[in-house]
């Protein structure tokens, strides 16, 4: 059985809740026992959502990247391009997010 903290979100195994939650401290009456489905959903959604971790991850350096080619202005071309890939990476990095805050309120997270 899986258990689902209803403060924090934390998700622990076990045959019946924690006494009191591990990472908030809330007694262990605020888990809910989590359904099969809640469960296969969060397992589902595990690949995906370390995909946008690991993108979200790499934005700060493709912006710097976007930046830099901007600043260097060797030709009206080369600038479109960074200029592309920094509107582009900014719209990535926004709509992963969305998207991640999305699956944590649709419980796809854990």
């Amino acid at each position: 059985m899986k258990w689902k903290c209803s403060v924090c979100n934390l998700i622990r195994p076990g045959d019946k809740p924690p006494e009191k939650c591990p990472k908030c401290a809330v007694p262990g009456s605020k888990y809910a026992k989590m359904t099969d489905q809640e469960w296969e959903v969060v397992q589902r959604s595990r690949l995906t959502n370390a995909l946008y971790t690991e993108l979200l991850a790499m934005t700060p350096r493709l912006i710097e990247i976007a930046k830099s080619g901007i600043e260097d202005d060797l030709d009206p071309w080369c600038v479109q391009l960074f200029e592309h890939l920094l509107k582009e990476v900014t719209f990535v990095e926004a709509s992963a997010k969305a998207e991640l805050e999305g699956h944590m309120k649709k419980g796809k997270w854990g």
